[in-house]
């Protein structure tokens, strides 16, 4: 499909600077634009490649100046990586959907499925599953008895959905993700550990996309519960009877301990690792490999581990780099304490 600049700019609410009737078909980035692509500018620092680039349109916001005319044409907008993701949301949805199901799909007679639904082969679908309009089960899926999704779900390649969970609509599973495993529940014994079962579930809301290799326990009793619009990457563990909050983003590795409450709108950075049973509230900002041991109120930013204010993060980490010099000095100057101290004790005999 073709697009001119003015129906863009119209979708966007842009303003067109060079040819309305320019057409793009696809995406590229700006330093690797070639004719028929659309590009974006947002970071400064690639300001350079504007004059040069050979995207046929390049998205840049309204307080950009530039000091050389460009042989692109612009559309001018408020905040250009929003506009773009807008119109990458555009460009997918308009791409065909699979729909059908695969011969060689394993799906319980059960199982209800809506319309417009995709199995694809070696998919496996249980007794009891509902799986609602429009939604996609990739091969190698497995979606165990009794779980229900919602509609215009997509369930990528090998990801693992155990009996009984929920997941609602437009939710997106990337591959290798495994859904509702058993929580880390062992009593310990004379002998080695007693396994305790896990009946729970998991409950996943609206609008939430996890990302690949992701593990959800199963609550031992209730459910684990992500709540609508979270965004999770990849590599992330969240353990039994954790909740994360509406519209809360974590990139990859973050680790969540059993039991710990997460608010809504917190945004963690790479590793970063929580303790069970605490709160952590609205709006925490948690930088990468930040370490939490306990309670968080919310509205605020924090680095490092226990997690501190970004400016005193920084501080102590530029004390810390000089902890061997210090070392040194302090030795040092014990040193010649103890002489003095020799000294005068000497002389007072």
């Amino acid at each position: 499909m073709e697009f001119t600049a003015k129906q863009i700019a119209e979708f966007i609410g842009g303003r067109v600077e060079g040819n309305p009737d320019a057409t793009v078909h696809t995406f590229a980035k700006i330093e690797e634009g070639k004719s028929g692509a659309i590009s974006f500018l947002s970071n400064p620092k690639y300001t350079q490649y504007v004059y040069n680039t050979e995207s046929s349109i390049v998205l840049v916001n309204d307080d950009v100046k530039l000091d050389a005319p460009v042989k692109t044409t612009l559309i001018r907008v408020k905040n250009a990586y929003e506009c773009v993701a807008k119109l990458l949301q555009m460009y997918e949805a308009a791409r065909p959907k699979k729909k059908g199901t695969d011969p060689l799909a394993s799906i319980s007679a059960s199982a209800t499925l809506g319309t417009d639904v995709y199995i694809g082969p070696f998919a496996c679908i249980g007794d009891g599953v509902h799986i609602g309009d429009g939604t996609q089960i990739y091969p190698g899926a497995v979606v165990g008895d009794g779980v229900s999704i919602g509609c215009n779900c997509k369930i990528y390649p090998n990801v693992t959905v155990y009996e009984g969970c929920r997941l609602g609509n437009n939710v997106t599973v990337h591959s290798g993700t495994v859904i509702g495993a058993d929580g880390f529940g062992f009593a310990p014994n004379a002998g080695g550990y007693d396994k305790i079962p896990q009946i729970g579930i998991v409950t996943i809301e609206d609008n939430v996309e996890i990302g690949a290799n992701t593990c959800i326990d199963r609550s031992t009793m209730g459910s684990t519960t992500i709540r609508k619009g979270v965004k999770l990457d990849n590599l992330v563990q969240v353990a039994h009877n954790v909740e994360i909050g509406e519209n809360t983003v974590m990139s990859a590795q973050v680790g969540i301990a059993g039991s710990t409450k997460v608010g809504s709108w917190c945004m963690f950075g790479g590793q970063v690792g929580l303790a069970g049973h605490i709160h952590i509230g609205d709006k925490t900002f948690l930088g990468a490999q930040s370490g939490v041991p306990g309670n968080i109120k919310g509205d605020t930013t924090l680095i490092g581990t226990p997690p501190m204010e970004p400016k005193a993060y920084f501080k102590s980490q530029a004390i810390f780099r000089k902890l061997p010099e210090l070392y040194k000095q302090i030795n040092e100057l014990q040193k010649k304490v103890d002489e003095l101290t020799a000294k005068n004790n000497g002389t007072a005999e």
